[in-house]
């Protein structure tokens, strides 16, 4: 057993302890992840490099994040994986592409998250050597880029022989690594710290002077070693003045030996500061080029190592050294720099030393950045992209290039969660331009959406901009109005952005197609009602393959379940998951799985359902969203197990509280208890939103009836009649068809619901329409009839794995004096969701390499998670389950 370092570090033992075990769980092959985090000094580094010492057997691969390097993407990914890049040819092509593009060995634009899956690929093929420790210093440096990708390897090294830990700075911003274990540094307590001192200042100590050390220093191990250094121990015993914090200490510790040094040896050190690449060739070049004895001036310097890196004893000393320039050294220094930077195997680098340089506008290096920024999104930078587009608008001298580059801007910072900057860029924006003008209002609406606050809401930034370009550009105008009632759907207050686009300059078209016919469609809706918008949106909700759904996916799903047209809302989702995959968007694909999943719940299918879900979550998992829960409510709400459903539908957010509500109703009717059901399904009807208010009617109808509201449950049927005829779909009108049986007791029209619903898709309304005319049969006293209904219903709904309404299609069963089959489990009723996308994909031939890819996973916790489904099945093989008739 290799030894460990508890001795080293004084009063670290819980850390030393705790990354000690972080290490012996990787040579178990249990990998995991940890982020020390504290102020600058607390002993993060010191830890790190003990940590070397005690990964015996271990290859130990590191990285350092860099201030200045915080704008080129992927720049720590690839200072981290540098040692085992020989190994991209075991990866599959398009994994080798990702991290190829990412690293600039090719062309292309990565996706950042095939970059992660692709980074991960490659640390297991490195793995099977020997254990991995990964550490990564100054982690609040790193590019954005690189700290998505480090926070994704983080979370999926649970079952490999890897371990990575990060040090960064406390407090600090919001982070990719926030969501990862970590652990946070205190100051020493004081007989740690006297005893540092002790170590540090070999000479006799004055007590007093000892006392005001460690009041000063608050328990900072740099700031003990430094503090003395600052004031001299004549000027502790005397007495001065308290700096602002323990980090001011240390760094005015390190200016003040700088200050001592002559002028060439200060402008070296800021051009080494300047420089966060660490090449001693570039910073001889530039010592060169500013007219410097650099072998001289290096003599002299103290807190830098000049060796093959460039490296200075602790972060803050590279801070202090450049915060101790004035303004014009830096300049010097930077533009030193940018003369001796390749402009064409680093262009980006050399902009951006150019900018740097500048003291005013200057057109030339503005168009520089603006096309390093191009370069860096077409990386994958798009935190790159926002920091060259700022400062590249800031050296623009034209106001409308300007403003233009400012959008641009906003629009990346949009991109990549920066919010507040986005705002605050916003302000900045002074155009006549109407066009410009509308672009500044769309990107206010959208950080209104996201932030939820301001005083206007997203959709009065949106009619804004409808309004100014209604006579520059009307298509664009119309295009700005269906937006906002798109948005109007999603947060209410629908009725006043309609009111409002009912002023959108005419469509030249005749007739309107498209999205013209959808925004002239949704304005009838709210102003005339579903007959008249069903004559208009019912054509364009039929043809799936209309661009406009490309564009607007979720808007054609709401629209085809609001006209009850399930061949569309099915297409349309079937078709947003092709675009996905295709683009490689994680962004688009998870909006298209989880609606193709909402469609597939619909026609019974449970288990291919269950894998669509797994796969959007594994998705928002990898990229840090939230998933998207609605696939689940009506998954829970037709599956009817009722613990299961409750304790999702109380876990959602208001946010999908209408959602909830419907799903309540389902299930509740299928538990036959009718008061929650009506309650459930009035609260869902009552908000009138679309789609969902039309799916909770039905249920409504069927409720009520149950509790004696005839009223409610003619009203309700009004309302579903409106909706259905407008579509006139064999869903629609055979749900309709049902209703109407339940309100008028007319037997033909369950016969017709049962004729109408007679289609693969809908078997599950098919089902429950054989339930309900079983039940009527039942009440009439013809119970064979109510037999024969109630036993199609029972099968039906028993095989799909709708357990409530199969229960009570079992208790109907019963009381006409026939005893209903117990129902067969599958093997996929004893699995998680994710065991049984697992299942399927094994099933269907994949390899765990391959699931692994998939799912973000690695290739290890895929067997685990196969050894966990193989023993709840009591299965030994692969073999066995492809064999399994139901796991696929």
């Amino acid at each position: 057993m290799p030894g460990t370092y508890t001795d080293v570090l004084i009063g670290r033992q819980d850390e030393i302890r705790r990354l000690d075990g972080l290490l012996r769980a990787a040579r178990e092959g249990r990998g995991g992840a940890l982020v020390l985090r504290g102020e600058p000094g607390i002993g993060k580094s010191a830890l790190l490099r003990n940590l070397d010492g005690a990964a015996t057997g271990f290859l130990v691969m590191r990285a350092s994040g860099a201030e200045f390097e915080m704008e080129l993407p992927f720049a720590a990914l690839h200072q981290l994986l540098a040692p085992v890049t020989g190994r991209l040819m075991a990866l599959p092509a398009p994994h080798r592409k990702a991290l190829e593009i990412a690293f600039g060995l090719d062309t292309g634009t990565p996706d950042p998250f095939l970059v992660g899956v692709a980074s991960l690929g490659l640390l297991v093929e490195t793995v099977r050597e020997r254990p991995l420790l990964c550490v990564v210093d100054d982690a609040q440096w790193l590019d954005q880029a690189s700290a998505k990708a480090l926070a994704f390897l983080a979370r999926r090294v649970s079952a490999e022989s890897i371990a990575l830990v990060f040090a960064a700075r406390e407090p600090g911003p919001p982070h990719e690594l926030d969501g990862l274990p970590g652990h946070s540094l205190r100051g020493l307590g004081e007989s740690d710290a006297r005893a540092l001192l002790t170590a540090a200042i070999r000479a006799p100590l004055d007590e007093r002077v000892r006392d005001r050390i460690l009041a000063e220093a608050r328990g900072n191990p740099l700031a003990l070693v430094e503090l003395p250094r600052t004031a001299g121990l004549a000027g502790m015993a005397g007495g001065f003045a308290q700096p602002d914090s323990v980090p001011g200490v240390i760094e005015q510790s390190f200016r003040s030996r700088l200050e001592l040094l002559p002028p060439s040896a200060r402008l070296l050190v800021t051009i080494a500061a300047a420089d966060p690449i660490g090449d001693p060739g570039l910073l001889w070049r530039a010592a060169e080029f500013l007219g410097i004895d650099a072998t001289a001036a290096a003599e002299s310097v103290p807190l830098v190592e000049f060796g093959t890196r460039i490296r200075f004893s602790h972060p803050l000393a590279r801070s202090a050294a450049y915060r101790a320039a004035g303004p014009e050294e830096r300049r010097r220094a930077h533009e030193a720099l940018a003369a001796v930077t390749d402009p064409v195997t680093d262009p980006d680098r050399r902009a951006w030393h150019r900018a740097q340089a500048s003291a005013g506008p200057d057109e030339q290096v503005a168009a520089e950045l603006e096309a390093s920024a191009t370069r860096a999104r077409e990386r994958g930078g798009v935190a790159a992209a926002a920091a060259f587009l700022e400062r590249s608008a800031a050296l623009t001298i034209s106001p409308r290039r300007r403003a233009e580059r400012v959008l641009a801007a906003v629009r990346a910072k949009l991109s990549v969660g920066d919010f507040d900057a986005a705002a605050d860029l916003l302000t900045t924006v002074t155009t006549d331009d109407p066009g410009q003008a509308a672009r500044a209002d769309l990107l206010r609406g959208r950080l209104s959406f996201v932030r939820r606050r301001g005083d206007e809401g997203p959709t009065a930034y949106l009619l804004r901009a409808a309004a100014r370009l209604a006579t520059t550009d009307p298509a664009w105008s119309r295009e700005c109005y269906l937006d906002a009632i798109e948005m109007g759907l999603l947060l209410g207050g629908l009725d006043h952005v309609v009111e409002a686009a009912g002023k959108a300059p005419p469509s030249l078209r005749r007739p309107e197609s498209g999205a013209a016919a959808v925004l002239t469609g949704l304005i009838s809706l709210v102003s005339d009602g579903h007959p008249a918008a069903g004559k208009i949106l019912g054509p364009v909700v039929g043809d799936v393959d209309d661009e406009v759904w490309a564009r607007r996916p979720s808007l054609g799903f709401m629209l085809a379940i609001e006209l009850w047209n399930f061949d569309a809302m099915r297409s349309i989702a079937a078709r947003a998951v092709t675009a996905g995959r295709v683009a490689g968007s994680f962004h688009a694909l998870p909006i298209g799985l989880s609606m193709k999943a909402t469609a597939t719940v619909h026609t019974g299918d449970f288990g291919a359902a269950m894998e669509l879900i797994s796969e959007q979550e594994a998705i928002a998992d990898a990229t840090g969203a939230a998933p998207l829960v609605y696939p689940r409510l009506h998954l829970a709400a037709l599956r009817g197990r009722r613990e299961d459903a409750v304790a999702l539908f109380a876990s959602v957010d208001h946010r999908m509280s209408l959602s909830a509500q419907w799903a309540t109703a389902v299930l509740s009717n299928g538990l036959a208890d009718y008061p929650a059901a009506l309650r459930a399904a009035k609260q869902a009807v009552e908000y009138g939103a679309v789609s969902t208010a039309g799916l909770a009617l039905p249920e409504l109808v069927e409720a009520a009836t149950r509790c004696g509201e005839t009223e409610v449950a003619a009203e309700a049927l009004a309302a579903l009649r409106e909706r259905t005829q407008a579509g006139r779909q064999p869903w629609g009108l055979g749900v309709e068809a049902c209703a109407r049986a339940l309100v008028t007791e007319d037997e033909s029209a369950y016969q017709e619901a049962i004729d109408l619903l007679d289609d693969g898709a809908l078997v599950v309304y098919r089902a429950r329409a054989h339930l309900l005319y079983g039940e009527w049969l039942r009440r009439r006293g013809r119970r064979r009839d109510a037999r024969s209904a109630l036993r199609l219903a029972h099968e039906s709904l028993s095989d799909l794995g709708v357990e409530a309404f199969a229960e009570r299609a079992a208790g109907e069963l019963r009381a006409t004096g026939e005893k209903a089959r117990s129902r067969t489990s599958k093997a996929s009723d004893q699995l998680t969701m994710q065991e049984v996308h697992i299942a399927g994909l094994v099933a269907d031939g994949a390899t765990s390499k391959e699931v692994a890819a998939k799912l973000f996973l690695s290739p290890r916790t895929v067997d685990a998670h196969l050894r966990n489904i193989f023993r709840k099945l009591g299965l030994t093989s692969r073999r066995q389950l492809r064999e399994l008739p139901d796991i696929r």
